[in-house]
């Protein structure tokens, strides 16, 4: 018996009601107009990688954005029913849509539970309607909570709330009242990221012109072990640097990312890593459109993974993963030892407090966590 091959799918959905301040994702607010033909190349894309893609098993689905839940449920519906029509999706158990409060409503979520999407991640970001104002998000703390647990009487019972720490001018009392609330609703999942204010946006001009700081390290770092503590007192499994989940329920199509796992993905800007390369489509999403039209693929920047390459992008992946990377995973993978390949290395980051060896794992420690970037640098 072979092993089949199996893959994560990827759908980029471009659109926004409003971009948030801090966003430098591929997205745009005020586009409607152009929903129908993005959708309308989007499932040309999809029809072209059937034969691409033959003999694999779609073993997740992603849509992400952009907020998936603002444009009309009918597109998410058709274009889960063309990827069961084209791939092989008897084996894809997680079917996962991104989602923002105030662009959901009863007839969307049964919609998408009716295309089998099992998934819903929420952006929640904070507990305080002031800190949501600040980041230019288009909700409240209230159509956040309505939004909750009209999913939950819909029949979604694994659902992730994505948290945001770091924000300027928030407190450490803000961030533990966040984190305390959401706990209390005992989500499947939470995800909790340290704000980066970035060049492109909002927060990164008002940064430069010196009319924003960021929050300091030390709070950063009170804040991000405070919702790891808190969050493991009840029954969350920290899993990955950022992500805590109850036990079986931690993001499979994001653990396909971490193990350096094949996926495809969709849409303007959407990255993939397939048949030992790197890719990812055109950004703009005009561009995108008149590409798949002329019957061409809108792939750009193509990389050839080699075997080294692979081998550090396996590490430093697998690093973020908080049970660490696993001895006998890399020789199955390999065929080396990778105590043998990486000796220097570990030894350097074992002597600096960074890396850890133990039950057969290769694993960060507690400062190793907060010093992550340092520890994944040794492996470039």
């Amino acid at each position: 018996m072979f092993d089949v091959k199996e893959l994560g799918l990827y759908i980029h959905v471009p659109f926004c009601k409003a971009k948030c301040f801090y966003c430098d994702f591929n997205s745009f607010a005020c586009r409607d107009d152009f929903v129908p033909a993005y959708f309308n190349a989007l499932k040309k894309e999809i029809s072209a990688y059937s034969d691409i893609i033959k003999g694999y098993r779609i073993k997740t689905v992603f849509f992400g954005g952009g907020t998936p839940s603002y444009v009309g449920a009918h597109n998410i519906y058709e274009i889960v029913s063309l990827l069961k029509q084209k791939f092989d999706m008897d084996g894809c158990f997680e079917l996962t849509i991104e989602a923002n409060p105030g662009t959901l409503d009863e007839e969307k979520l049964l919609v998408y539970r009716d295309a089998g999407i099992n998934r819903l991640s929420i952006g929640l970001q904070a507990w305080q309607n002031h800190l949501l104002e600040s980041l230019g998000r288009i909700h409240t703390v209230e159509e956040f909570e309505e939004n909750y647990h009209l999913a939950v009487k819909t029949g979604f019972d694994n659902i992730n709330v994505d948290l945001i720490f770091a924000i300027p001018g928030q407190s450490f009392e803000d961030w533990a009242e966040t984190i305390n609330k959401v706990a209390e609703l005992n989500p499947r999942h939470i995800s909790c990221y340290s704000l980066i204010i970035e060049e492109d946006t909002v927060f990164g001009a008002k940064f430069s012109k010196g009319e924003l700081s960021s929050v300091e390290d030390e709070l950063d770092r009170k804040m991000y072990w405070y919702a790891v503590e808190k969050l493991r007192t009840v029954g969350y499994k920290h899993y990955e640097i950022s992500n805590f989940s109850k036990e079986g329920f931690e993001c499979a199509h994001n653990l396909i990312y971490w193990k350096e796992q094949e996926y495809i993905g969709f849409g303007a800007g959407a990255h993939s890593y397939f048949n030992g390369q790197r890719f990812n489509n055109t950004y703009n999403i005009e561009e995108y459109v008149k590409i798949i039209n002329s019957g061409r693929l809108p792939v750009e920047n193509k990389i050839a993974i080699g075997r080294k390459d692979e081998i550090s992008e396996f590490m430093m992946l697998g690093l973020r993963l908080v049970e660490g990377v696993s001895i006998r995973e890399f020789y199955e993978r390999f065929g080396e030892n990778v105590l043998e390949v990486f000796k220097e290395q570990i030894k350097n980051l074992s002597k600096r407090g960074l890396v850890a060896v133990e039950n057969g794992f290769i694993k960060l420690t507690r400062l190793g966590l907060d010093l992550a970037n340092q520890a994944f640098m040794e492996f470039v």
